[in-house]
């Protein structure tokens, strides 16, 4: 069994968010949370049960993940910055964690995850 099994979602985009949960499932993990803006995703975090989070940076309405990465941070619970773009589209505190580069494929979510619990471990 993984050992970063519960995975936190933020996605906007409903169709990318359910591809996720899909792989997750594949990959024997458990979808602990979706959500598509910061509020959201900051209020699935109030409670436990969230191992590890993979991060949209770009959000809707302009929105991006810096908050939810910084609480991340404060809980010690690691994640992933899913992205389109660019590395410089990464805010300097963040710029040393772990990438996920859309478009997503099955296998570059499952070495995203096991190299995220490597480097938790």
């Amino acid at each position: 069994m993984p050992a970063l099994r519960r995975i936190l979602i933020v996605e906007d985009e409903p169709l990318i968010s359910m591809m996720l949960e899909d792989f997750l499932d594949a990959l024997d993990r458990e979808v602990a949370g979706t959500a598509d803006n910061v509020a959201a995703a900051l209020a699935q975090l109030e409670g436990d049960g969230v191992d590890a989070a993979i991060l949209d940076v770009n959000l809707r309405a302009g929105e991006q993940s810096w908050p939810i990465a910084a609480r991340l941070r404060e809980k010690g619970i690691p994640f992933i910055l899913a992205t389109g773009g660019a590395g410089d589209m990464i805010a300097e505190p963040y710029r040393d964690s772990p990438i996920l580069s859309k478009p997503f494929t099955m296998d570059g979510v499952e070495k995203a995850l096991d190299g995220l619990a490597q480097r938790a471990g």
